[in-house]
C-alpha cells in the first residue's frame, strides 16, 4: 500500500485529495512528502495538524496562498501533541486569533503550558529538537478545547468532523472523521507510510505506546467506515479497509518480533533490523532512483520512525507490563 495524491494542486504544496479537503505538505526538514496538514473547507474551515514549529513558514505561506486571512480559520485540531504534529499550534493560534484549538483532554494542559513536553522532547531528541522540529510555543488556555470521544467540530451546516479517541501510539491521540468527504485523518494511529520510503510501518514510540490499545483503535476506525485514510506521514490511502487491515497486520508482525526478542533477552532494535531491513532496502530503492535518492528516502524514514525509536516504545511497554504483574 502506498499513499496517493490527486493531481489538482494549489499554490506551492497544497493538493486537493477529496471533496472540500486540501493536503498541505509542511516540508519537515525541507523534505517533501513526509509531514502533512489538512485543511477542511467550509464556512468555518478547520486545519487538521500544524506540523512542527520549524515547518511553520511553509504552512503559513500556503494558508495565505489559499486565501485564508487572520480571521478566516475557525479551528485547529491536532491529533496528538507530538511535536511533528502539534509543534506549530501556538504560532498558528497567534496567526489566526479567532481559531479554537482542539486536542485530546490529556493533551490540553501541555498546549497551554508546554514546559514539560518540550523538556521531555529535548531529552529524547537532543540537538535534533531545535535543528529539525523546533520547540512549542504556548497556546492561551482559553483558546484550547478538549475533545471528548465522538464529539463533533462543525465546519458548516451539513459538515462536521467527528473525533475518535485512538490510544495506542499515544494516550492523547484522536482520529478525525470528516462527514463531508468520508476521509478519516489517522494521525499516527495507523502508522507511517511515506510515499518515497517504504511500506507501512507501525509508529511505536515511548513513553505510552500500547500495542493492544493500538489494535483496538484501528478497529474503532473501521467501525466508522471511512471512504479513505489521510496519513499525517504521508498522504491519501483511497482503500480504507485494506489500509487499516495492513496497518493491523504490520503491528502484529512487529509485536511478534519484539516479544520474541524481549523473551530471549535480545536487543529489540537489532531484531527489527534483522526482520525488516530487507523490506526497507527494497522499498526505498524500488522506484528506480539512484543511490542518493535511496539514501535520502532511508534518512527520512529513520529520522521520523526509526527502528531504535520503535524498539524503545516496545521495551517501555514490556517493562511496564512486567512491573504490573503480581509476584509469585
Amino acid at each position: 500500500m502506498k499513499p496517493e495524491s490527486m493531481a489538482l494542486r494549489y499554490g506551492a504544496v497544497a493538493t486537493r485529495i477529496g471533496d472540500g479537503v486540501l493536503q498541505i505538505d509542511t516540508l519537515l526538514g525541507g523534505w517533501e512528502r513526509v509531514t502533512a496538514a489538512y485543511l477542511v473547507e467550509g464556512p468555518e474551515p478547520v486545519l487538521v495538524e500544524t506540523g512542527s514549529r520549524s515547518s511553520l513558514p511553509s504552512l503559513l505561506a500556503e494558508l495565505e496562498a489559499l486565501g485564508l486571512g487572520p480571521s478566516d480559520l475557525a479551528g485547529v485540531i491536532v491529533t496528538h501533541i507530538h511535536l511533528d504534529h502539534a509543534g506549530g499550534v501556538g504560532d498558528v493560534a497567534r496567526s489566526f486569533p479567532g481559531a479554537t484549538v482542539y486536542v485530546h483532554p490529556a493533551g490540553a494542559r501541555h498546549l497551554a503550558d508546554p514546559t514539560r513536553l518540550v523538556d521531555s522532547a529535548a531529552r529524547v531528541y537532543g540537538d535534533l529538537l531545535d535543528g529539525l522540529y523546533g520547540r512549542l510555543e504556548p497556546t492561551p488556555a482559553e483558546r484550547v478545547r478538549a475533545l471528548d470521544d465522538g464529539e463533533a467540530v462543525r465546519v458548516g451546516p451539513d459538515r462536521v468532523l467527528t473525533t475518535v479517541h485512538a490510544p495506542g501510539h499515544a494516550k492523547h491521540h484522536v482520529g478525525v472523521h470528516d462527514a463531508g468527504s468520508g476521509i478519516l485523518f489517522t494521525g499516527d494511529a495507523a502508522g507511517v507510510c511515506l510515499p518515497d520510503a517504504g511500506s507501512l510501518r507501525p509508529a511505536t514510540p515511548p513513553p505510552d505506546f500500547d500495542p493492544v490499545q493500538a489494535l483496538a483503535s484501528l478497529e474503532r476506525f473501521k467501525e466508522r467506515s471511512p471512504s479513505a485514510l489521510a496519513f499525517a506521514h504521508y498522504g491519501l490511502v483511497p482503500d480504507a479497509p485494506t489500509g487499516l487491515d495492513e496497518a493491523a497486520e504490520a503491528l502484529r508482525r512487529w509485536t511478534v518480533v519484539a516479544d520474541e526478542a524481549w523473551r530471549e533477552g535480545r536487543d529489540i532494535a537489532t531484531a527489527f533490523e534483522e526482520a525488516f531491513a530487507d523490506e526497507v532496502a527494497h522499498d526505498v530503492g524500488g522506484d528506480g532512483g539512484d543511490g542518493d535518492d535511496a539514501a535520502s528516502h532511508r534518512e527520512k524514514l529513520e529520522t521520523l520512525n526509526g527502528f531504535h525509536s520503535n524498539a524503545a516504545g516496545f521495551r517501555r511497554w514490556f517493562e511496564t507490563r512486567q512491573s504490573h504483574q503480581p509476584e509469585g
